[in-house]
């Protein structure tokens, strides 16, 4: 018997989301269930968009903020007290339902006591299962009653597991149009028209600054030295990132790189390739349809241990590559990809002049991105928030909770 507070007025909701992309994630479903339970009651954890919302944050979400094996080994306690403090209030609380937003390695544990415990749980935006053991997709299934996945490959591989999944579409696919409008982004940064130009974006965290990003402007700085006229923009997501970057810029030869504060989509969408860090910036740059050069490297020790467990499945990193193959694009990459020890200013950079060069190329990859964004619709009407909020009203109204507004 499910331990839900159930008010077809009031419901209350609980939301735990652990990155600045699941705060947005967050605020968009906070407004798609808010469509259907108006009076509903949000809280948890988030950040500045969901409390923009109306939410009820009852930690900080950069208390989550962690990355990697051995970052998380060193906050291990602190995240573990947290943890047993939240479930502690949830079970007190007794929400209708308890979502966790992606950073699975604290959600998961959250929802899985809280389903044992009877509460009705589910999981918005599926773990990498098609990079890191497939097997996982059943021990996901013991956390949450739903798994709302992004990609189209996903629901099928829990399937496989026995596990509830649901493909929603994912929202970046719908803030990017199919054609989108280079000149105006150009204006919008004060870019000329006629120039070739270049974004480069080693990462959204200090972290990944600290690893990669000394390599980043060097490998621009190759770039800007073989081929004078381009233009290159930086775009820092933060006041720490943006110093950092700042400083690693000091000396640039030729024309000094544009640094921004934040605005990384007019960056790619100005640019005519990017030479980014691996993450959510690819599937970005894919969905703003501009080629692209990827490189990243994690900590020496995080990759020991994935290593060391056999625990990668794939020999692509990247997601427009993952995405490529899942959707029949065939096997070989999209996208040069640089790796760990690849990762260097060298074959950054040389592969980036290379795309540059290569026009006929840059269309080809074009064409497959336009095919991936529709495949990311998935032929889904309408915001992939809606399919979200419909997915959890589903799991509401299952366990006697009618939406008190129609769904769309």
């Amino acid at each position: 018997m499910q331990q839900t507070m159930l008010s077809s007025d009031a419901p209350l909701i609980a939301l735990i989301a652990g990155e600045d992309s699941g705060d947005q994630l967050g605020a968009d479903l906070i407004d798609a269930l808010r469509e259907r339970y108006p009076l509903a009651r949000f809280v948890g954890i988030g950040g500045p968009r969901m409390l923009a919302r109306g939410f009820e944050s009852w930690y900080d979400i950069r208390e989550l903020s962690v990355m990697g094996f051995a970052e998380v080994v060193k906050h291990l306690p602190r995240l573990l007290r947290l943890r047993r403090e939240l479930l502690a209030r949830l079970v007190a609380a007794k929400p209708s339902i308890t979502i966790g937003i992606d950073a699975p390695d604290f959600t998961l544990g959250v929802e899985r006591k809280l389903k044992q415990a009877g509460f009705l749980t589910a999981h918005y935006v599926s773990p990498s299962v098609w990079a890191w053991r497939e097997k996982r997709a059943a021990k996901i299934g013991e956390s949450a009653e739903r798994v709302l996945c992004l990609f189209p490959m996903e629901p099928a591989i829990y399937a496989r597991h026995g596990v509830d999944a649901r493909f929603v579409g994912h929202p970046l696919a719908d803030r990017f149009p199919m054609v989108s409008d280079r000149e105006a982004s150009r204006d919008a940064l004060g870019l000329p028209h006629n120039a070739p130009v270049l974004a480069v974006l080693p990462g959204s965290r200090p972290s990944e600054i600290e690893r990669v990003g000394a390599i980043f402007i060097e490998a621009a700085r190759r770039v800007a030295a073989a081929m004078p006229a381009v233009r290159i923009v930086v775009p820092a997501a933060n006041d720490q990132v943006h110093a950092r970057l700042e400083t690693l810029l000091q000396g640039f030869p030729g024309t000094p790189p544009l640094l921004t504060d934040g605005h990384a989509h007019e960056a790619m969408l100005a640019s005519d390739a990017v030479l980014l860090a691996s993450g959510t910036a690819t599937l970005e740059a894919m969905l703003a349809k501009r080629p692209m050069v990827v490189g990243y490297r994690v900590s020496p020790t995080s990759y020991r241990i994935a290593k060391a467990l056999r625990m990668l499945k794939t020999d692509v990193y990247s997601l427009p590559n993952i995405l490529a193959r899942a959707c029949g694009l065939g096997r070989e990459p999209l996208v040069p990809e640089y790796m760990q020890d690849d990762c260097t200013p060298g074959n950054l950079a040389q592969a980036t002049l290379d795309l540059l060069a290569d026009s006929e190329r840059r269309g080809e990859i074009v064409a497959a991105f336009e095919y991936l964004h529709q495949e990311l619709r998935g032929g889904l009407d309408g915001r992939a928030a809606d399919h979200a909020a419909d997915a959890i009203a589903e799991l509401l109204a299952r366990a006697g909770l009618p939406a008190s507004a129609p769904a769309h």
